[in-house]
């Protein structure tokens, strides 16, 4: 079983370096938390829409083989052998 890797969105989002640095953990970790910072997110429910709203930006980005779950403030990406059908 592959570990789970964490690590934190901080207060400039994300970005390109941010989404290569995913990549490489999905080379070593078969999932990744993102702890997404107070500084990267507004409080109350306007944040649990921000971070709805980055879970989503993550996948566009990295492609169709990831699924997200979001409990929190915190984004559980899993990356799958196949393209995942929505």
């Amino acid at each position: 079983m592959m570990a789970t890797a964490n690590i934190q969105l901080g207060k400039q989002g994300i970005t390109e370096n941010f989404i290569s640095s995913l990549k490489n953990y999905f080379k070593t970790h078969g999932n990744v938390r993102i702890s997404v910072l107070k500084s990267a997110r507004e409080e109350g429910k306007e944040g649990k829409k921000q971070v709805k709203e980055y879970s989503e930006k993550m996948l566009e980005k990295l492609g169709g083989k990831y699924t997200a779950k979001v409990i929190g403030f915190v984004i559980v990406l899993k990356k799958w052998r196949r393209e995942v059908r929505k």
